[in-house]
């Protein structure tokens, strides 16, 4: 168990209680997490429980607990795992498409959690009883290069990496139709769409800043395959992008359509790129192109 206490400065004043909790621990822990201290009575203003949208005043006092870890509770299940890289602190894994991250509902067994519980004999708590060891998250049907933590601290460092912007992250993307330019930056807010919750688009206001460098590596009858860095980590954020472009990604059903040449959105996390929390070198690891992709532009 952690205690933190804060005093909202003349300057804080009027700020939510959830969003001023989540700057001052630099986003190191989400807020919906946060909101969860806040209801179960773990976060308290001048030694009184508030709601999460309580707007604060200068001088109030806030004290916060943060319970210790939770062991991890995912049921183990011996899944082969691609395992690229591992040591006594984290390990990189070659996601397959079709896997599913974490447990979460219609999903409680089959992820790579539940290969992760099985295969390590300790993963960090931060993520929660389902997310163990879990930094960042690929799309069930996104194929690639995934790293997760077995401390605490490590996922903390790891996390943080990701928040600063210093983790590189390189994609291979088959998108539909022929891109005009060889190469080109998308720097357009991302937000969720407001008639359908589980979509995420290109928004004027309110969304988060969402960047992507995308390079054309060549061009096909039909579809274009594409080198993709991002410079942030929004939900969706290739798959949005590229649609607002009018050149969804092959085989996205979500923000385009359904292909016959392949039955997932044709994005490979292909490279990934960190500092070693504990030894401090720089780790970079590359995947090739799985066959259901590298049959399309042999």
């Amino acid at each position: 168990m952690k205690e933190y206490n804060f005093v909202v400065g003349t300057h804080e004043s009027g700020q939510r209680l959830d969003r001023y909790l989540t700057g001052h621990f630099s986003r190191l822990i989400s807020r919906s997490y946060i909101q969860k201290l806040i209801t179960d009575g773990q976060i308290r203003v001048d030694n009184k429980n508030a709601k999460s949208h309580y707007r604060l005043k200068s001088g109030e006092q806030i004290a916060v607990v943060i319970p210790s870890p939770s062991k991890p509770e995912a049921e183990p299940e011996d899944i082969p795992l691609n395992i690229v890289y591992e040591d006594e602190h984290l390990i990189v894994i070659n996601k397959p498409a079709g896997m599913v991250v974490h447990p979460a509902a219609g999903n409680f067994s089959g992820t790579l959690v539940n290969a992760l519980v099985h295969h390590c004999s300790d993963l960090s708590g931060v993520g929660g009883e389902l997310k163990p060891g879990i930094v960042h998250r690929l799309d069930k049907d996104t194929s690639g290069l995934m790293v997760a933590a077995k401390t605490d601290t490590v996922h903390r460092a790891l996390a943080k990496q990701f928040k600063d912007r210093t983790i590189n992250k390189r994609y291979l993307v088959i998108v539909k139709g022929q891109m005009a330019f060889k190469e080109g930056v998308i720097d357009e807010p991302i937000g969720r769409n407001p008639r359908q919750r589980k979509k995420m688009e290109v928004v004027q206001a309110g969304g988060k800043q969402a960047v992507t460098n995308y390079k054309v590596i060549k061009k096909f009858e039909g579809f274009t395959l594409l080198e993709v860095i991002l410079k942030t980590g929004r939900t969706h954020q290739i798959r949005v992008h590229m649609a607002y472009l009018s050149h969804p990604v092959l085989g996205d059903s979500h923000y385009g359509r359904q292909s016959p040449l392949i039955n997932r959105q044709a994005i490979h996390a292909a490279g990934l790129g960190f500092y070693h929390p504990v030894t401090g070198k720089y780790l970079e690891f590359n995947s090739d192109l799985p066959e259901d992709m590298k049959k399309l532009v042999v």
